[in-house]
């Protein structure tokens, strides 16, 4: 066992930005989607789950879920299948997190290598759990997202509410200087904040 992967899901209809391509939008000259890429530069493989535009500057592996529109988990259980067995960590991240970077996975994957965990998220200021910043041990992620298939009869539309509560995880705030790295971007109010903070 070792190593480490990423899986980011790009999938989501962003009804409140006008059904747009979230992960495609630029922040600071960058669109969504590479800016996190870059925050898990070291993991490999890097699986995206939605569409991948043509232009993305780095190689990636792709896969939707199946059918298309399942949700965050059926997404989850999407990009773990492309992950090999023998990765020990893995980073489940959103698209649209255009401040994260690579110390803050750091912090994450540190906090689980460290203690008796099977995961690490951010929290933000408010207390509100920020469930698609997180690593995780890859197994216990399996496993988890497995049990869900089993008590649902399928994924679709489950919630990552009803993921976690099959993991043991600590909530981690982000105490550094600069902005908040589980910052994600759901309107057009967020991206300006965003433009301001990347400056």
């Amino acid at each position: 066992m070792g190593g480490f992967a990423a899986v980011v899901l790009a999938g989501g209809a962003a009804r409140r930005m006008g059904g747009a391509d979230k992960a495609a939008i630029p922040v600071a000259g960058q669109s969504m989607l590479t800016r996190v890429l870059a925050a898990v530069h070291d993991a490999d493989p890097q699986v995206v789950v939605g569409r991948v535009p043509p232009d993305l500057p780095v190689q990636v592996a792709s896969t939707t879920e199946d059918p298309p529109g399942g949700g965050p988990v059926a997404a989850t259980a999407a990009g773990l299948a492309l992950v090999p067995e023998g990765v020990s960590f893995t980073a489940l991240l959103a698209a649209d997190l255009p401040l994260l970077t690579g110390e803050a996975i750091d912090v994450l994957r540190l906090t689980v290598e460290s203690a008796p965990l099977q995961g690490a998220v951010y929290r933000d200021a408010e207390g509100r759990r920020q469930t698609l910043c997180g690593v995780w041990r890859t197994t216990a992620l399996r496993e988890a997202v497995a049990k869900l298939a089993e008590e649902r009869g399928g994924l679709h539309g489950a919630s990552m509410h009803a993921l976690l509560d099959h993991l043991r995880f600590i909530e981690v705030s982000w105490r550094r200087p600069g902005p908040p790295p589980w910052f994600d971007c759901d309107t057009d109010d967020d991206l300006r904040t965003a433009e301001e903070w990347a400056r």
